[in-house]
């Protein structure tokens, strides 16, 4: 530690949180009689919603698919999609509501965590992926010392912990930054460079003024891209406005609302009957058989609803319709909800699109594959962030290293235990349709297995659970490192509700239970 720090004494305690966003304040609130501890690196709770989101941001789904079982909104059939500084004021709405903010220990940063388990060593841990038992996640004794610098007195605290719940979350923090051959990178070119992390700081009369006027290449086709991109021809309106270039590499199915021919959206993939036709892990003999036989129906559904795309947006105008089916974005949890004006300002020519596969620096903007070049002032690099390296950062060995599999994705069962790290839970890992309504769930099933109400499968079978669902995910689409559960989530949800000791089916009644959406007021704890 820096000489100008000051160390303070070790403290303990029996759960310590790491990240105060939207999982870490639901895992305060379900472990708040452990009087947890939260350690937030920033001044605020919200994470992404407060440090990563843009002027523009909107949330991606309707409320009601958006709230904790035990706080709707107040307007929850309210149809239009909040926007962030909403979300930030129902979060806060909801903290205060259960008192969490009082386990929130703010502007204190986590710079190590060491393994002081097994009589301080790690020497004797058995890290195998045999048929061995988890063991208590509360076990009397601290397994894990965190370091905490507290900002801006750069106090040092170590504290200890029976239980450490890791929800930093995959997005924010370290940004994914393409790599450029020699002497092709951002240091030859003239303009300015800037990760949507960077641009996320900026207030909104800044962002347009480093907008305004100017040659903006944006690099990405996710939610962010397109939400950048919407801003810049906003801000370039009239004759001396400048067109904004989309730079895409992959293209992605995009949504302008939930409605597709007159259909609500949740009846195609949100329902327990729609989710009927998809594979599942634990599916059983008799739904192995059914499932290929399945396979022409789920087609049928995802050529439906891209027909629906390519008839109302101009899809095929852009160049912008995918070669993958829909099925695929939306297994992967990358289906985006289009901004209102996108394609209108695409039409005045403040939006243009550029396809490549590679591109890189000259100095006056970039260059790509094709030997064309693009003039460029500005080049924002919506290329997304690199959560798995945080956590891996974050961990001492040898558990950073088994943080990720060999095919790259976190083998976590249920969405929250990694059957190789012990006294440990990762929350806000696994994504799906509602990222809000999978955290909390986890974190029901989480502080009921802290209290001993029930126990996990062995070793070995947690890790056949995870291979099984990576497999599903393998199968259903190319991009399944995201470890998305769109498709399957209700069973999901069903297994973990099994687990707890409630009914798996949570409707009044047999008609609901096939055709109604699922969403966090099913899973209320009085069902």
């Amino acid at each position: 530690m820096a000489c100008e720090q000051k160390i303070s004494y070790f403290k303990s305690s029996r759960v310590g949180i790491i990240g105060a966003g939207i999982s870490g304040i639901a895992a305060a609130k379900q472990l708040y009689h452990h009087n947890p501890i939260v350690f937030e690196a920033t001044d605020s709770i919200g994470g992404v919603w407060k440090h990563c989101s843009f002027a523009s941001t909107k949330l991606q789904t309707p409320r009601c698919d958006f709230e904790f079982s035990d706080y709707p909104w107040p307007e929850r059939d309210n149809s239009s999609f909040p926007s962030h500084h909403e979300i930030l004021d129902y979060l806060d709405g909801y903290a205060t509501h259960f008192d969490v903010l009082k386990y929130i220990k703010f502007n204190s940063r986590v710079v190590e965590i060491r393994y002081i388990g097994n009589d301080q060593e790690t020497t004797n841990l058995d890290l195998s992926p045999g048929p061995g038992e988890f063991g208590s996640l509360l076990k009397g004794q601290p397994v894990w010392e965190v370091t905490v610098e507290t900002h801006p007195s750069k106090t040092v605290e170590r504290y200890a912990f029976e239980l450490l719940v890791v929800c930093i979350g995959k997005y924010g923090d370290i940004p994914r930054m393409p790599v450029f051959p020699p002497n092709k990178g951002q240091q030859i070119f003239g303009g300015k460079v800037m990760h949507t992390i960077e641009y996320s700081k900026l207030d909104k009369e800044a962002a347009r003024e480093l907008l305004k006027g100017k040659k903006v290449a944006v690099v990405g086709y996710k939610k962010s891209a397109i939400d950048l991109a919407t801003e810049c021809a906003e801000a370039n309106q009239g004759a001396d406005g400048q067109p904004c270039t989309m730079v895409i590499r992959t293209l992605h199915w995009t949504v302008p609302a939930y409605w597709i021919w007159g259909l609500p959206f949740f009846l195609f993939y949100s329902t327990r009957s729609s989710q009927f036709l998809h594979e599942r892990p634990n599916q059983g003999l008799l739904r192995n058989l059914l499932c290929p036989l399945f396979s022409p129906v789920r087609k049928a559904v995802s050529k439906f609803i891209e027909s629906y795309l390519v008839w109302k947006l101009s899809l095929v105008k852009y160049g912008l319709k995918p070669d993958h089916p829909f099925e695929e974005d939306y297994a992967s949890c990358q289906m985006a909800v289009l901004p209102e004006n996108f394609f209108s300002e695409a039409d005045k020519g403040k939006i243009l699109f550029k396809r490549t596969s590679k591109w890189w620096f000259w100095n006056g903007g970039l260059e790509f594959e094709d030997n064309s070049k693009l003039e460029a002032d500005v080049v924002l690099l919506a290329t997304g962030y690199d959560g798995k390296k945080k956590i891996q950062d974050l961990l001492p060995e040898p558990f950073s290293c088994l943080i990720v599999d060999s095919s790259g994705i976190m083998p976590l069962y249920r969405g929250t235990i990694h059957p190789l790290i012990p006294n440990m839970a990762f929350v806000g890992y696994i994504e799906s349709v509602s990222n809000l309504h999978t955290a909390e769930l986890r974190c029901k099933w989480l502080s009921r297995l802290a209290d001993g109400l029930f126990t996990l499968p062995s070793i070995e079978k947690m890790l056949d659970q995870t291979t099984k669902e990576m497999e599903i995910m393998k199968k259903t689409t190319r991009f399944y490192k995201r470890h998305c559960i769109s498709t399957f989530s209700i069973n999901h949800s069903d297994e973990i509700c099994e687990e707890m000791g409630w009914k798996s089916w949570r409707k009044n009644n047999w008609f609901l239970e096939a055709f109604a959406p699922y969403n966090s007021l099913d899973y209320g704890e009085d069902k």
